[in-house]
């Protein structure tokens, strides 16, 4: 093949070209039912869409049955969907997103096609692909991916219209709809960060450039049209109060770090680092760029990517995946760096040479170093002064060795990426490094997680799991957790005071209780009512028989 790469390869017909990213979408959907969901933003929402399926209420977001405030429902719609077809457990939770990671890319692949070149259009969805959080996040059932999604087509819908595409009209609607869509995924964040963008070129370009009335009053139409009418519909079937608490909690995740989410103002800069290798280092050539395909794209590009990583570093409540908006703007960046790389000075290059060897050989270690340290926990459990980690570790997992071999990809396409970084071949060097993050990120899905999980929360959802179809009460007590509703498959019945946590430790109940705890925490030891049943990977089981 000579100097041809993959992506060169691809490029000989259209058919070749949707071949190739159908065989990358396909590793989004591998293996995504391998592992129980994580607590607790994936059980939480999965739960969300489930007990919209044992309630037939679609249109009332809840979790314990009771309304849920926090998030809006178009993600939990797409589990119910998925669950319906699918039926309820990992796969059709986490199917949206993978579907989405899919959609992704022939969104980025058509977008670079139109704008650019075939060519470019491959290499800016490869870049997505092979980055490392990017592509875990489309193997997951949190809520960002589709949430980023609409929000990048809304900044570029809106970008055509500040280019007085021929379609204007068209793209504004489009636009409007978008962010209405990100609204209605997960709040207003959706539409404040198309807000803040535009703000940021409007005031970059001196107020030169600005929309037209008749363009703003179209997207207004449209963003009504669909969020406007979503709210007024919650507000007269369910009143004003899920819709108040809503509105609260979204000024609590600006101002409060919520659930103990406080992290220091640059935790963000660390987490799109380190997270999105290979894509993060080279974007950081970008910052220098004079030469680009399209110059006033790449400054809408870089204005989304520093409102979104500014905004979420100001904002109180710091979580990793609350900066993952960055993630789109931070992949073209990064493919137009690898189309200009050779014009970049020495002293860049040598930089982005240096962070690439150092994040990636680090990266590949660790993944691969994991399964060393479960396999020689005696060695680590003497340093912890952890009793409820000591004890998770203290679960007895069958580790064979070959789950070593998970970093081994990434160690090589990192090596390979050196070395073609050495002679300036950029495009060869991110798909050296993204294939190999792609099986190494599979292989631990396959050979790591599964038995991870069985030290951190496999036990106790095992446990949950035992109790399906009893009439029973089961409910954590001392910490926080979703995975007794979904994993026990709470049903919508029993006594009213069943949430009472009062009530279930010393009322007259109907059903047997089931108590879960950590080890650190014996005060139902106290309690004459209670019987431990058992005490297993840092947790205690108490039952109570009815009276």
């Amino acid at each position: 093949m000579g100097n041809k790469t993959l992506i060169d390869s691809a490029t000989r017909s259209p058919i070749a070209a949707l071949l190739f990213l159908g065989v990358l979408s396909s590793f989004y959907f591998i293996g995504i039912g391998n592992v129980h969901l994580f607590d607790w933003d994936e059980i939480n929402f999965a739960e969300c869409a489930r007990e919209m399926i044992v309630t037939g209420n679609y249109f009332r977001v809840q979790i314990d049955f009771i309304p849920f405030w926090e998030k809006t429902p178009l993600f939990f719609w797409l589990q119910v969907a998925a669950m319906k077809v699918f039926g309820v457990g990992e796969f059709a939770a986490r199917f949206p997103n993978a579907l989405f990671g899919a959609l992704t890319l022939f969104t980025l692949y058509f977008i670079g096609k139109k704008h650019f070149s075939v060519k470019f259009g491959l290499l800016w969805a490869f870049v997505y692909f092979g980055s490392f959080l990017p592509h875990l996040y489309f193997k997951s059932g949190i809520i960002d991916p589709v949430f980023n999604y609409f929000i990048f087509l809304s900044v570029y819908f809106t970008i055509q219209v500040f280019a007085k595409a021929k379609a204007s009209n068209a793209y504004a609607f489009y636009a409007g709809l978008a962010s209405a869509a990100a609204v209605l995924t997960k709040g207003p964040v959706g539409f404040l960060l198309l807000a803040l963008t535009i703000g940021v070129y409007v005031i970059v370009k001196r107020f030169k450039v600005f929309p037209s009335i008749k363009h703003i009053m179209i997207f207004a139409a449209s963003f009504i049209l669909l969020a406007g009418s979503w709210f007024a519909f919650d507000v007269l079937n369910n009143g004003p109060e899920v819709f108040e608490r809503f509105i609260q909690y979204q000024i609590e995740l600006f101002t409060q770090p919520v659930a103990g989410h406080e992290q220091p103002f640059y935790y963000h800069f660390v987490i799109v680092l380190f997270g999105c290798f290979p894509m993060s280092i080279l974007a950081i050539a970008s910052f220098w760029q004079k030469e680009s395909l399209d110059q006033d794209f790449r400054l809408w590009m870089k204005y989304l990517f520093w409102v979104v990583i500014i905004l979420f570093s100001i904002v109180t409540t710091k979580i990793a995946h609350y900066s993952s908006m960055t993630y789109l703007p931070l992949s073209f960046l990064a493919a137009n760096v690898i189309v200009n790389y050779s014009g970049f000075s020495k002293a860049i290059q040598r930089l982005c040479f240096i962070l690439f060897t150092i994040i990636g050989i680090l990266l590949a270690l660790i993944v691969g170093l994991l399964p060393w340290v479960f396999m020689n926990k005696d060695l680590i459990i003497p340093l912890m002064n952890d009793p409820f980690g000591v004890a998770s570790l203290e679960v007895p997992v069958v580790w064979q060795g070959y789950e070593l071999i998970t970093g081994l990809p990434l160690l090589i396409g990192v090596a390979m990426g050196i070395y073609q970084l050495k002679l300036k071949a950029a495009e060869k060097a991110i798909i050296s490094a993204g294939v190999g993050m792609a099986v190494t990120l599979l292989l631990t899905l396959y050979l790591v997680l599964p038995k991870i999980e069985q030290h951190t929360q496999g036990t106790v959802i095992t446990f949950y799991e035992s109790l399906q179809g009893e009439e029973v009460y089961v409910r954590t007590f001392g910490f926080k957790s979703y995975a007794h509703f979904f994993y026990s498959r709470m049903p919508n019945s029993g006594h009213e005071q069943r949430r009472d946590l009062e009530w279930l430790m010393h009322g007259r109940i109907d059903r047997p209780v089931y108590l879960v705890s950590k080890i650190t925490n014996r005060t139902l030891d106290e309690n004459p009512k209670f019987t431990l049943i058992e005490e297993k990977g840092g947790f205690r089981f108490y039952k109570r028989e009815p009276n």
